[in-house]
C-alpha cells in the first residue's frame, strides 16, 4: 500500500502538470530569489510567473522547511 501525499507536496503533481516545470526548477528559483520571507516569496511567483497562490504558497512552503 502506499501512502498518501500530504501537506505541500499534495499539490505537485498539479503544479507540475498545469506551468510546465518540474518542481526541482521551482526549487531552484526560490532558492535563487534575493527575497527570503515566505509572503515576498509568494507574491513573487504569483506576480512574475503567474502562479496561483495555493501552488505558489505550497512551493514556498515546502522549500523554505528544507532549510529548518
Amino acid at each position: 500500500m502506499t501512502d498518501t501525499v500530504k501537506g505541500p507536496a499534495s499539490y505537485f503533481p498539479s503544479i507540475e502538470k498545469k506551468y510546465g516545470r518540474p518542481i526541482a526548477e521551482w526549487k531552484d528559483l526560490i532558492r535563487t530569489s534575493p527575497l527570503t520571507k515566505h509572503m515576498e516569496l509568494v507574491a513573487w511567483l504569483k506576480t512574475e510567473h503567474g502562479l496561483g497562490h495555493g501552488h505558489a504558497n505550497a512551493l514556498v512552503a515546502d522549500t523554505l522547511a528544507e532549510r529548518k
